[in-house]
């Protein structure tokens, strides 16, 4: 039997009622969405890195000229 733990108490899942499954999944589905933003901010972060460094680049190169 499955269980799960919430707020340091022990409940199978068999015995929640179909509302509380259906909480249960809905917050499982926002951490999966929470998790895959947070990876997709990392990429964007990155992103915004290097274009900050070319950015420098182009400035460095445009004030030589």
């Amino acid at each position: 039997m499955s269980k799960v733990m919430i707020d340091d108490v022990e409940y199978e899942i068999e015995s929640l009622t179909d509302d509380a499954k259906a909480q249960m999944i809905s917050m499982q589905f926002a951490d999966g969405e929470i998790a895959r933003l947070q990876l997709q901010l990392a990429a964007m972060q990155t992103a915004r890195n290097a274009y900050a460094s070319a950015l420098k680049a182009a400035l460095q190169e445009h004030s030589k000229s």
